[in-house]
């Protein structure tokens, strides 16, 4: 049955609407400019701490919550999400600009994301649980007992994402993988969504009240600068933060964590190039194909995904030319691309202009500008292919940055040595791309080790675009494409983030977490003396 609810404009502390703040945010349709009710208090420094000293609370009155608990949470979230039906659809569209089969794609994406965490959590192998029995009599040193696991660390400061404003916001990975955890959640709704948002955190706080949990387990606060952020992340209650955003604010939140009289870790994902190396055999007898699947790549969601390809490297020869056709023929056919919301058209401009205006820099390709596809003049950007050489590229370190949109830049290279050259100079991104043929193989093998250096996932002849919610999925890199690149956001490693080791020494029996009882009541994988097994000590 679908849930039918009234936007307020309130934030929900603990469950509970609360508008003290002024009404400043409002969603707006980026398709025609529309301003949508209603208008949403921004939280004041007050309701931030209210928060927090709740999500504090709900972190005691928690902490002995059986597994089969939180995993019944996570499921029953996905639950009240989805009985949302077409009122949060439509919100989600309204607010976005989105296509209809991207929203709905996008929160399947989101409830199997909550359901896979509830799997991982109810198996409850992932505490990593270790126990090394005493040995009293063993020269020249007796061992005491030794038992260590995963424990959660405290409250999460969640940050919404504008370009996905299900899966990577109020319910997305980082909430769900903290909940796993055990940590409770105050999120940060994105200012472009906030109606979206409130359904969504609606659908959380039922969860939670349903499943018998302090309500101060997940708040939502709005706010449309960057005060209430600061605030959150600043307050002494929160003890980690995750965030998928650009680069700016993603360092910004970092900085400001580390300034803390006690620092706390920020997961931020930020800015990705995410660049695609073009072996010469490969161009030789695939560029009319490689260059079609770029440029459906490079305009995938109007190049709003972090994995947008926005970098490609191609060796002078063979193939260059029906390279280059292939991707002025498939842009050019591009129409104007819908963007989330005019601050990103504005800066995609802006990053387009940039490139340009550096020399030796051209335009290859350009998508149509007006007319057909029924967006708007508004929050809409022109799909273009940028062109220059490894020279050019080497000199200018800007070009190296990410133009946030339906753009890509196209760098031919004197041989593949000096296109191994450039990939082992590149900033960090989440993704590294490499496209060869068999007589490829040599020269691919040292390619793929500089590629390896500066990426968190390398892909054999496909594209980045599209990212498997699994077990082994790393969505993660080197700065600046994140400010943690041994940890993932997305895939069930992202749990990680939200715990630490606790060791314990010659500990009660009666005291100890359950995972580490001599029985194993929870039936899990543990590590004995060295060895893994479900059995229970003897």
């Amino acid at each position: 049955m679908e849930t039918t609810l009234t936007l307020t404009g309130a934030n929900l502390i603990a469950g509970k609407p609360s508008s003290q703040g002024q009404g400043s945010v409002q969603g707006v349709d980026p398709r025609n400019g529309t301003r949508l009710e209603p208008t949403y208090s921004e939280a004041t420094a007050a309701e931030v701490r209210a928060a927090v000293a709740q999500a504090s609370q709900a972190f005691r009155a928690n902490r002995n919550r059986s597994p089969e608990e939180w995993a019944t949470l996570l499921e029953t979230i996905a639950t009240e999400i989805e009985s949302l039906g077409d009122t949060l659809v439509e919100r989600v569209m309204a607010e976005t600009g989105l296509p209809e089969g991207r929203v709905r794609g996008e929160r399947g994406r989101t409830m199997g994301q909550l359901r896979l965490f509830a799997s991982v959590v109810r198996t409850g192998d992932w505490v990593d649980a270790r126990i090394e029995t005493a040995l009293p009599d063993r020269a020249p040193i007796p061992r005491p007992d030794i038992r260590s696991m995963l424990r959660p660390t405290g409250p999460v400061a969640v940050f919404g994402a504008s370009n996905f404003p299900l899966a990577f916001s109020v319910a997305g990975g980082d909430t769900a993988s903290a909940l796993a955890a055990g940590c409770p959640v105050v999120c940060k709704a994105h200012p472009a969504h906030p109606g979206t948002s409130e359904l969504v955190a609606t659908a959380i706080n039922r969860a939670v009240e349903t499943g018998g949990f302090h309500p101060g387990t997940f708040s939502l606060v709005h706010g449309g600068g960057a005060e209430v952020g600061m605030a959150l992340v600043r307050d002494s209650g929160i003890t980690a933060v995750g965030f998928t955003g650009s680069l700016g604010a993603g360092r910004a939140i970092y900085d400001a964590a580390a300034a803390r009289p006690i620092p706390i870790p920020v997961y931020a994902e930020m800015g990705s190039v995410n660049p695609v190396f073009v072996l010469p055999n490969a161009l030789a007898t695939r560029a009319e194909a490689i260059g079609k699947g770029l440029v459906g790549s490079v305009t995938l969601g109007s190049g709003q995904f972090c994995t947008n390809p926005g970098l490609v490297f191609a060796v002078d020869g063979p193939g260059l030319n029906e390279f280059a056709a292939a991707l002025e023929e498939a842009v050019a056919a591009c129409p104007v691309q819908q963007m989330l919301h005019k601050g990103i058209a504005d800066g995609y401009d802006e990053g387009v202009a940039n490139a340009l205006a550096t020399e030796g820099v051209t335009t290859l390709a350009a998508g149509v500008t007006a007319g057909g596809d029924g967006a708007s003049s508004g929050a809409v950007a022109v799909p273009r292919v940028l062109q220059t050489d490894a020279g050019v590229f080497r000199k200018q370190p800007g070009l190296n940055q990410e133009i946030f949109g339906p753009a890509t830049l196209l760098v031919v290279c004197r041989d593949v040595e000096e296109m191994t050259e450039l990939a082992a100079g590149l900033e960090g991104s989440l993704t590294g791309t490499v496209h060869f043929d068999a007589g490829d193989l040599d020269a691919a093998s040292s390619l793929f080790d500089a590629v390896e250096g500066v990426v968190g996932r390398v892909i054999s002849n496909g594209f980045p675009t599209g990212v498997e919610v699994c077990h082994a999925m790393h969505h993660g890199g080197p700065y600046p494409s994140t400010t943690a690149p041994s940890t993932t956001s997305v895939g069930t490693r992202a749990i990680l983030r939200f715990a630490r080791p606790v060791c314990y020494q010659d500990h009660p029996s009666e005291l100890l977490p359950s995972a580490l009882r001599d029985e194993n009541p929870l039936g899990i994988l543990r590590m004995v003396d060295g060895s893994l097994t479900r059995d229970a000590l003897s």
